[in-house]
């Protein structure tokens, strides 16, 4: 752990282990924290929905706000903390406000290396984790965050989606189960998650597809336990949602996994 001198505790930097299986219950912290995966993949999840986090993505939750992680495989995770009068006095805007998850540039990559090389003095990593506040407004959000609906009925609905990875029933069937109706299901989603009911379900379904090619999984295995009709059909919502295709992701997520443990070494 690398901390500023001590009587001016602005950031801190943490790398720690985790293992498949692992979790952090509920919890809030009164510094604003990154958590990159340099390695594995994660869930974080707040009141508002979930986040999954493989290895070319980080996320960003601020001070005070409750969340609790699960690790889905064999993680190495790199965290930087800033004292909340650091964090809205270097931000340059209100963006970080919110917790978000992000895919992590080249730019911000060779930051976070350098927040933790050993030779750094805490000058110039404080000149760095201020630059990270920054590039981290900068950085578009990734396509990884499911919203959650607010509402009793709404939940009920997601969470049988969730159980339903092959989205084998339809809305009609859902609403039965959910004690509800099309047209509530229909109306409500919008309202609380900002997306309609079908664009929510495929965003779940390709977020859950994820977390398979992440496990190693090969695409058309994925596409077929995604309950989707060919690979090409499966590629095609998978664009749509992350805006590359799960060849390009899975050639990213390596990439980005041979770089961080080149700048763990160096």
């Amino acid at each position: 752990m690398k901390r500023q001198p001590a009587g001016h505790p602005l950031f801190r930097t943490l790398r720690a282990a985790q293992t498949r299986g692992a979790a952090v219950a509920l919890h809030a912290h009164d510094e604003a924290q990154l958590i990159f995966a340099a390695s594995g993949t994660m869930q974080v999840y707040t009141k508002s929905g979930r986040w999954l986090v493989p290895p070319q993505l980080a996320v960003w939750v601020p001070s005070g706000v409750p969340h609790w992680t699960d690790v889905l495989s064999d993680a190495e995770l790199w965290m930087i903390y800033w004292d909340p009068s650091a964090s809205q006095e270097w931000a340059p805007s209100d963006s970080l406000n919110r917790a978000f998850a992000l895919k992590v540039t080249p730019l911000l990559r060779e930051l976070i290396f350098a927040a933790f090389g050993t030779n750094a003095t805490p000058e110039r990593t404080e000149l760095v984790v201020r630059l990270i506040l920054h590039e981290l407004t900068e950085t578009p959000d990734a396509p990884t965050f499911v919203p959650l609906p607010a509402s009793a009925i709404g939940r009920r609905v997601a969470d049988l989606v969730f159980a339903d990875p092959r989205s084998q029933l339809d809305i009609g069937e859902l609403a039965s189960r959910a004690a509800t109706s099309v047209r509530t299901i229909s109306r409500l989603f919008p309202a609380e998650t900002g997306l309609t009911f079908k664009a929510w379900r495929q965003r779940a379904r390709i977020v859950l597809a994820i977390d398979q090619l992440s496990a190693g999984n090969a695409i058309s295995q994925v596409a077929v336990h995604a309950g989707f009709a060919s690979t090409a059909a499966f590629c095609f919502a998978f664009r749509q949602v992350t805006n590359m295709t799960p060849t390009a992701f899975l050639d990213h997520a390596t990439r980005r996994l041979v770089e961080s443990r080149k700048g763990a070494v160096a």
